[in-house]
């Protein structure tokens, strides 16, 4: 009879204790549209809704440690703190000049000496896990769930490479989205952010990370109850061994049973939801950059975006030459000449200047420092191309010796993994590059989390299936593609689409070509792309003949500039079409693209300054653009805000203009 009290004492105090855990918490955005409730109980979720629709259904989060610490399960809630913050910041190198940053924030302080931080924004909202431990800890696992509460369609890109099909981590991150209903998601699969869901209303959702350092990319997978996605993420390499193209990736032989071994007290990436309630809202949205850390580079005056001629698309097919073209220090300082002349800011040397797998052995018929000496006479700068293995042999060394020589920067390509370890390298080299007033284009990248803020010497990233793949790729539906990335990938960062063919090819008339590669779509699309796509280092994928040639088009792409002060996403329709209007100064760039469907757009000037008139220069669809996708026609008009006009798009076509 003596040992009945303290069982029953045990047991209610016990279950107490349970009881203390069941909490619900409210968070709503600035505008009160959006609301996220946070429930914890023997797990941690939230749930969020926008207006009447339920957006994610209670989701689960957590973070499994060594030992088997679980963060996230059977947890006691200490305190809560409820903040709202109502601030900007300047972005220099970016699509509009500064970024307003308004959220309401609940912080979730736990027993186990870690907290989860959420802020939800009037576009969308964020959570992230932060540990205060004392000692370095090990990530085994992290648990990120999105549930819903119907069977949806998605917009997801795959992992599918064929490189290594027995690692689906090893990745070049370039996939085109596949339409598909949420149970309808490839078994035994993975795809990677950021990616979108199609609501009811016309409202879409897509999921992205930011601030991703010191810890692996997230990829999503089917989840059990075939309702959502649930989180995987690649382990720790601990050997790895050359592979791949030409041998220029290191392939991973062996993983850790973990994620990465890091310091006790910090902060993780956030997980993040953007919520439109029209598709032309996702084209001009600042999540990435609200949640990733500002600059450490204190100095920026070096930092100059800007376009760049590109070797490798052309395949060096210039002509009408007293010199064989190829790679060979005649054909690049042609490109430098073109450059000068058409005031492109930089020349780009990519594969072939150097041993590829040593770049401080360079290839004997490219006079590197003749080449520097030839481009600062004309004003043009040049940045080599490095794959990321043979650059991670001596980064601080290559950095060094070649920015004495006056580089001004770097294509670092086939990186093609986001596990810790690459992550890791991915900002040595950013801080690296800075020390030695370096710039950055991330080529064969996972997409951009947020480390363009952080250290904008990076001015460009690829992650995106641009032109380069589609010379070789006749089943792809490339302007269905241009028509969706704005909505999707872009949301994540700049894009190394490399846009600019001048030779154009219809649907039924593409054909694949190495040394003379063609775009699908019209000419007018091209000339657009260079407003619609996001690249503060933007390349002119075709060859200076080519420019040559078509001389009224390249003026055009010459004059826009790769950065903005002021952005406005006139209207557009994920995968169908696209409009885009940007200001640098005085002068506004606007961009419209459609799919392979003719349509009529109107522009409605209205973002134009009150009692102004403008001159608008402008490059649509000539009226035989549907059988010669060449076909354009310029003409200079007067517009003013109060103007609007009817275009017609043809079948892969578009819209350029340039009003000053």
């Amino acid at each position: 009879m003596k040992n009945i009290l303290p069982f029953f004492l045990v047991l209610f105090f016990s279950n107490f204790s349970f009881s203390q855990k069941k909490q619900d918490f409210i968070l709503k955005s600035p505008d009160e549209k959006i609301e996220v409730k946070v429930s914890v109980n023997d797990k941690i979720s939230w749930s969020i809704s926008h207006g009447k629709d339920l957006i994610l259904a209670p989701s689960a989060m957590s973070m499994t440690l060594d030992e088997n610490i679980v963060l996230g399960k059977n947890q006691i809630v200490l305190n809560s703190k409820k903040e709202s913050v109502n601030t900007s910041f300047e972005t220099p190198f970016y699509k509009k000049k500064s970024v307003q940053n308004k959220y309401n924030q609940l912080v979730l302080n736990f027993k186990n000496d870690f907290s989860i931080e959420y802020r939800v924004f009037n576009d969308g909202a964020a959570y992230r896990f932060i540990t205060k431990k004392k000692k370095d800890i090990t990530v085994k696992n992290e648990e990120v769930v999105l549930n819903f509460d119907q069977d949806y369609s998605t917009l997801m890109p795959y992992v599918r490479d064929l490189r290594n099909p027995k690692d689906p981590y090893i990745s070049s991150f370039e996939s085109h989205y596949e339409n598909k209903k949420i149970s309808e998601f490839g078994k035994d699969t993975l795809a990677f952010l950021p990616f979108l869901i199609d609501y009811k209303n016309h409202k879409k959702a897509v999921f992205l990370e930011a601030n991703l350092e010191d810890y692996p990319g997230l990829f999503v997978t089917h989840n059990n109850a075939k309702s959502g996605f649930e989180s995987r993420f690649s382990k720790y390499p601990l050997k790895e061994t050359n592979g791949g193209f030409n041998n220029l990736n290191k392939l991973i032989t062996e993983r850790a049973d973990y994620l990465v071994k890091t310091k006790g007290t910090r902060t993780f990436p956030w997980r993040a939801i953007v919520i439109s309630e029209n598709d032309a809202e996702l084209t001009n949205n600042d999540m990435v950059q609200k949640l990733s850390e500002p600059s450490k580079i204190k100095d920026i005056s070096w930092i100059k975006p800007g376009k760049v001629a590109w070797d490798w698309w052309n395949d060096w097919n210039i002509y009408n030459i007293d010199f064989k073209a190829g790679i060979n220090t005649q054909t690049y300082q042609y490109y430098i000449d073109f450059a000068s002349k058409n005031k492109v800011e930089y020349v780009v040397l990519d594969e072939g200047w150097s041993v590829e797998t040593d770049i401080m052995k360079h290839n004997p018929n490219v006079d590197l420092e003749a080449l520097i000496a030839y481009a600062k006479e004309r004003n043009v700068g040049i940045i080599l191309w490095s794959s990321w293995m043979a650059l991670n042999e001596n980064i601080e060394g290559i950095f060094e010796n070649y920015a004495k020589l006056g580089i001004k920067g770097f294509k670092v390509d086939f990186i093609d993994r986001d596990d810790a370890k690459m992550v890791n390298s991915v900002y040595a080299i950013a801080q690296k590059a800075a020390k030695y007033k370096l710039l950055l284009d991330f080529h064969g990248m996972y997409k951009p989390t947020g480390i363009q803020r952080t250290f904008p010497n990076i001015l460009n990233f690829e992650g995106v299936k641009g032109l380069e793949n589609n010379k070789w790729t006749p089943n792809d539906d490339v302007p269905l593609y241009d028509c969706t990335i704005p909505f999707i990938r872009m949301l994540a960062g700049p894009m190394d689409y490399t846009p600019g063919a001048m030779r154009n090819a219809t649907k039924s008339e593409f054909k694949p070509s190495h040394s003379n590669p063609v775009s699908q779509g019209t000419r007018s699309h091209q000339l657009a792309l260079y407003t619609i796509f996001e690249a503060p280092l933007q390349m002119m994928a075709d060859s200076p003949t080519a420019y040559m040639k078509e001389q009224e088009s390249t003026d055009f792409i010459a004059k826009i500039p790769t950065t903005f002060d002021e952005t406005f996403s006139l209207n557009g329709e994920v995968g169908k079409f696209v409009t885009i209007a940007r200001r640098n100064a005085n002068t506004w760039y606007l961009g419209a693209i459609t799919n392979w469907d003719s349509r009529e757009i109107t522009i409605d000037f209205s973002f134009l300054e009150k009692g102004k008139k403008f001159e608008a220069e402008i490059f649509s669809d000539g009226l035989n653009a549907d059988k010669a996708a060449n076909d354009y026609k310029r003409e200079i008009i007067t517009v003013d805000s109060t103007t609007k006009l009817t275009y017609r798009l043809a079948s892969g076509g578009g819209l350029a203009m340039i009003i000053k």
